[in-house]
């Protein structure tokens, strides 16, 4: 075995251990977290605008109504999760206990 075979050999380690490192420190639990916590501001923005789909009464639904057609898609999955999912509290709850 020559030294470059040698250098390439521990070079392809380095980097297979390095891309590893990096997925497992950054990407993958920055993800999941900055994920929830995206979904988590959309549904408060859902809940602002279209309070009247659980039953709690607001003077700005007239207005935010007008929003309907552009939100339809988001509307429908956002009722779904909202129906399905325990409290907020529960939900925050489980990003620190895993």
């Amino acid at each position: 075995m020559t030294l470059a075979d040698r250098i390439e050999r521990y070079r392809a380690i380095l980097d297979e251990w390095l891309r590893g490192l990096y997925h497992g420190l950054f990407t993958h639990p920055a993800y999941e977290k900055i994920e929830k916590e995206a979904e988590d501001l959309e549904d408060a923005f859902m809940l602002a605008c279209f309070p009247d789909a659980f039953g709690i009464p607001s003077p700005v639904s007239y207005y935010t109504a007008e929003l309907l057609p552009y939100l339809e898609d988001e509307f429908e999955a956002w009722e779904r999760r909202m129906w399905d999912r325990g409290t907020l509290l529960e939900r925050k709850g489980q990003q620190y206990h895993f």
